[in-house]
Order: C-alpha cells, then sequence, then structure tokens
C-alpha cells in the first residue's frame, strides 16, 4: 500500500505536540494541588492516564508502520524516531505528574497535625515544582518550534533541579528529629522531590532528542 510520507510524517508531529500539551496541562494540575493546594481539577488527573498511553501507542504504531512502508531516510528518518521515544518520554511524565498529584492530595492532611505550628511544604520543593514545570514548558515550546538554543538550555536547567532536591534531603535531616509528627509528611515531600526530579531529567532527555531531531547530533551522556 503506498504511503504518503509528508502526510504521515505531519500527522506523528501533530499527535506528538498533542500528547505534549495535555501531558503539560496535567502537570500543571498537579503542581497547582500541590503548591497552591487548588483541588478543583485534581480528579482529572487522579483518575488515571489512558488518554496519555492511547496517544503513546497510537505515535509508536504509526511510527513503525512508515518505517516498514516507506523505508524514510535522513532527516525523515531521525523525525520518526525522535518522534517515537520523546512519545515514551511524555506518557512516563504523565504516569509521574499523577504521583505528584497523589501526594499534593495526602500532604493536605497534614496541615492540622500541629496548629500552633501549621506544617507547610519546605521552599526548596516549591522552587523544585515551579523549576520541573518551567522545564516542560520550555521543552513543549522548544518542540513546537524546534529551536535547538531552547533545547540546549533545557538540559543546563536539569543541575538546579538536581540542587535543590539535595536542599529537600538536607530539610527531611533537619525538621524529621524536630517534628516526629511530621515524619510521614516529610516522606512524602521526599518521594514528591523524587518525581519532580524524574520529570526534569525526562524533560532533559526529550530536549535531547530535539537536538538530535534538528542536527542529528547524539548529545546523551555528554
Amino acid at each position: 500500500m503506498p504511503v504518503d510520507q509528508q502526510g504521515e510524517l505531519d500527522a506523528m508531529r501533530r499527535a506528538l505536540l498533542t500528547m505534549g500539551a495535555e501531558v503539560e496541562h496535567r502537570m500543571k494540575i498537579a503542581i497547582s494541588a500541590l503548591i497552591a493546594e487548588d483541588m478543583g481539577a485534581i480528579d482529572f488527573v487522579l483518575d488515571g492516564d489512558d488518554e496519555i498511553d492511547q496517544m503513546e501507542l497510537a505515535i509508536e504504531q504509526d511510527g513503525l508502520r512508515i518505517l516498514a512502508l516507506s523505508q524514510p531516510f535522513a532527516t525523515d528518518l531521525r523525525m520518526i524516531l525522535a518522534t517515537m521515544r520523546i512519545g515514551g518520554l511524555y506518557e512516563r511524565v504523565g504516569d509521574l505528574a499523577r504521583g505528584v498529584a497523589k501526594r499534593a492530595v495526602d500532604l493536605q492532611k497534614y496541615k492540622s497535625i500541629d496548629e500552633s505550628e501549621p506544617f507547610k511544604l519546605p521552599k526548596p520543593l516549591v522552587s523544585m515544582a515551579v523549576a520541573s514545570l518551567e522545564m516542560l514548558v520550555d521543552v513543549n515550546r522548544a518542540l513546537a518550534e524546534l529551536e535547538i538554543n531552547l533545547a540546549r538550555s533545557i538540559r543546563e536547567a536539569d543541575d538546579r533541579v538536581d540542587d535543590l532536591q539535595k536542599e529537600i534531603f538536607v530539610w527531611a535531616q533537619h525538621e524529621i528529629p524536630k517534628h516526629v509528627d511530621w515524619t510521614a509528611a516529610a516522606i512524602d515531600i521526599l518521594s514528591v522531590a523524587r518525581k519532580l526530579e524524574r520529570i526534569a531529567d525526562l524533560s532533559t532527555n526529550i530536549a535531547e532528542e530535539i537536538i538530535f531531531l534538528v542536527d542529528g547530533s547524539i548529545v546523551r551522556h555528554t
């Protein structure tokens, strides 16, 4: 069966951009619930990410079909390979965003543990949530515009998130002995920090795929 290769590639790209926008939307809801206690749309994220999973599968299937029927090369081949890999990365971000949303709900119950000294999120976690969301937003823009310089800057931003995670470990070591009742909350915070760090890593991985797509450079592990 003949394949309209350019039409198929354009459709794959649109599907990937739609998937990225959907993952970003879910991430924004999760972060808003975490740092602003805005639970208005949290059930949308908590109810699952079947839609994201199906988007990833459709992109993978389309990519494999084009590879089998069209035998693309050069830029088109890079586009297919990068699109399939980015789809998998977005699916993992979606899973992690759901995990952040779950922890955001759990953390609400700790607000009333000690009314004389209310539990608050550590500032490094708030900064980390904002930074990881900004990385995802930026990488989506870099993908939409194929902006390689923005993709490179996202790789550099990952170091800031790593540093903030280290600050949260220090916070936990300091606060748990002082506030034993907060131990469970501190564990949830450490879990959120780990998820945010992974989201930042995945955004970095997507940025690396964008660089590969644009100029063929393989920058992973460099």
